[in-house]
């Protein structure tokens, strides 16, 4: 049981640090800036608080509201334990030292994160202890998935500009693969933004532009069939505002290209960190996990050995674990809503992706659905029951088997 319990209220400017003993007396107060010198002044703090040879400063545990300061990172770095405790928590702690919630004050901020883990310190876990490697690649993972969300955005705002003027360059597309976010199709979009100057192009310039774009076959043919296109008889805006939506329409496009350039080269990047990991081996030996959903896996679980010491609980985090809620004579079971967002979606599709490249998945699934569940019911189960074969796969460094994950049963037998 610790001796003192540390408090940080973390800002942009002054941090304020405050240390309670056992009792809940107030030892030691601070404000501090996030600094290196900031930084010392925490440790030198903590060192100080007995002269006992017995006491550590790494004994001290910090509550703090975030878990990506540099002031974490680096009290991390010291081997410092460090708690994240989420600001909703703090704000309904309040209640308990005062009727005013909504009344706040960092010195006293502090003090109460000191508190909140003084009283209920078994109910909130350090901050795991991750890999220098696995850190930089969980950067690298969730700005490709930034990158892809924005590429998303971009081309939904592409279509709805070209649906109100330009429908012709949504059919040119529309049956092929990727449609619009096709190179072809973005070079003539940048070729000929309005119908106006797209019905003017000659077979010769579409043809040069198909090539351009990366086209090897049929470019003739192809390049015949979107003159004719073009050509067509279609619904037109007013002159001036058909060029004005055009001008419009290139700048949506050329964002839409940085971010397509973007998330591609963050892909390869963090697929090259991803590989690098010892990890990687284990989790591509899973059905349906390739580079890109490998990666989400791993950066959102972590390497920490320590962090989940059942599947249970690596199920409840992710999101696919049932919830039973129970008062009287009233029971119901749901799907938790408080989870990781990213690993819950990255499961989701993990699960949808093992369909079809796992007969044990497949069966699993459809077991699921003939017991009643619905489409997403039984897709979360399925991902509970992968989730807990991949934390035994890396608790005891074991590639996949499907034989032991879905071991046959009687019916299909």
């Amino acid at each position: 049981m610790p001796r003192f319990f540390c408090g940080i209220d973390w800002s942009e400017g002054w941090n304020d640090v405050a240390v309670i003993d056992a009792q809940g007396a107030l030892v030691a107060q601070a404000r501090i800036l996030e600094t290196p010198k900031g930084h010392k002044q925490v440790l030198s703090l903590l060192s100080g608080l007995s002269t006992s040879q017995r006491h550590s400063r790494r004994q001290v545990p910090i509550a703090i509201e975030t878990g990506r300061s540099l002031l974490v990172a680096a009290l991390l770095k010291a081997r410092q334990p460090v708690i994240a405790i989420n600001p909703t928590i703090v704000a309904n702690y309040r209640g308990r030292v005062s009727p005013a919630k909504k009344r706040k004050s960092d010195r006293s901020d502090a003090q109460l994160l000191a508190n909140i883990i003084r009283t209920d310190g078994h109910m909130h876990r350090p901050l795991p202890a991750h890999s220098e490697q696995l850190l930089a690649l969980t950067e690298l993972s969730r700005a490709h998935s930034h990158a892809v969300r924005q590429q998303q955005y971009y081309l939904r705002r592409l279509r709805s500009q070209l649906r109100v003027y330009y429908p012709a360059a949504l059919q040119a597309w529309a049956s092929l693969p990727k449609k619009i976010l096709r190179p072809e199709a973005r070079a003539m979009l940048h070729l000929a933004p309005t119908p106006a100057q797209a019905a003017k192009l000659k077979h010769r310039q579409i043809a040069d532009t198909l090539a351009a774009a990366g086209r090897t076959r049929l470019i003739t043919d192809e390049a015949d069939r979107l003159r004719e296109l073009f050509r067509q008889p279609q619904l037109r805006q007013r002159p001036a505002v058909e060029e004005a939506m055009g001008t419009a329409m290139l700048s949506t496009l050329a964002c839409l290209d940085r971010a397509d350039r973007l998330a591609a080269t963050l892909e390869a990047e963090a697929t090259e960190a991803f590989m690098a990991h010892p990890q990687a081996k284990i989790y591509c030996s899973f059905p349906g996990v390739g580079p890109v959903l490998g990666v989400r896996l791993l950066a959102e679980i972590g390497d920490d050995p320590n962090r989940f010491t059942s599947g249970r609980g690596l199920r409840a985090y992710a999101g696919v674990a049932p919830l039973t809620w129970s008062s009287g004579g009233s029971r119901s079971v749901t799907h938790r809503k408080i989870a990781n967002k990213r690993l819950k979606v990255t499961c989701h599709l993990w699960a949808f992706a093992s369909l079809t490249r796992s007969p044990g998945a497949r069966a699993h699934y459809d077991r699921r659905r003939e017991v009643g569940d619905r489409y997403a019911a039984a897709l979360r189960n399925l991902s509970g029951r992968l989730l807990s074969c991949l934390h035994h796969c890396l608790a005891h460094d074991l590639l996949y088997q499907e034989e032991v994950a879905f071991p046959p049963t009687p019916l299909d037998a």
